[in-house]
């Protein structure tokens, strides 16, 4: 074989090569189109969160700087999309104050939300002496002492979309809700049982 076929051999292979690349390239641009253009369609709506009610069986302050609580929350969830369905794959709940987790995550149950419909947990989430910063302490018996404590329910972890048959990766989801309490004022609740249920119905703020 000459020189000059080798060249020629080598020359038809990168082109080959060239053209295989460029219809590669077409194809990934051409399926992102698609999803884009799905997604654009079906302009898909973040799940919306509220806080229904929370009731408090245990909130104590002990020394030198430990809190132990035990409270049960409802937590609402809505699907406002009526073509896209929601799958909860791992979810878990918990509170916090002042940005400082003080119960232990609670693991909601798997679901899977369909086009336009609501879901309710009421789990319980605790915490048996969680050491707390020494400022945050002196923050809490503040609140205590004015009988007004906010404390956020936080809820953390993964969804998936389905559209038809089709199922996406997974998304993280992050729920912030707000709980206004004011603890030592049995009239500003309900008593059940042992505790005291408050009704708030507090909007929570989603990100996915």
């Amino acid at each position: 074989m000459s020189a000059k076929d080798c060249g020629n051999h080598g020359w038809k292979r990168k082109r080959l090569l060239k053209r295989l690349l460029s219809a590669f390239l077409v194809l990934v641009i051409l399926v992102l189109f698609v999803i884009l253009l799905v997604w654009l369609i079906l302009r898909p709506t973040k799940p919306q969160f509220t806080l229904q009610d929370v009731t408090v069986y245990q909130f104590n302050l002990s020394s030198p700087n430990f809190l132990t609580s035990n409270i049960q929350v409802t937590v609402q969830s809505r699907n406002p999309n009526d073509k896209i369905g929601i799958y909860y794959d791992k979810l878990d709940i918990f509170a916090t104050y002042r940005d400082q987790q003080i119960t232990l995550p609670t693991l909601l149950l798997q679901t899977y939300e369909g086009h336009k419909d609501i879901n309710v947990w009421s789990p319980f989430i605790s915490g048996d002496s969680v050491p707390i910063a020494p400022y945050l302490a002196a923050s809490l018996n503040q609140d205590q002492s004015s009988g007004y404590i906010l404390i956020h329910i936080k809820v953390n972890g993964k969804l998936r979309w389905k559209v038809g048959t089709w199922v996406s990766g997974h998304y993280s989801i992050n729920v912030n809700c707000p709980a206004f309490i004011r603890f030592g004022n049995p009239a500003s609740g309900i008593t059940v049982n042992t505790g005291i249920k408050y009704q708030l119905s507090q909007p929570c703020s989603t990100d996915v």
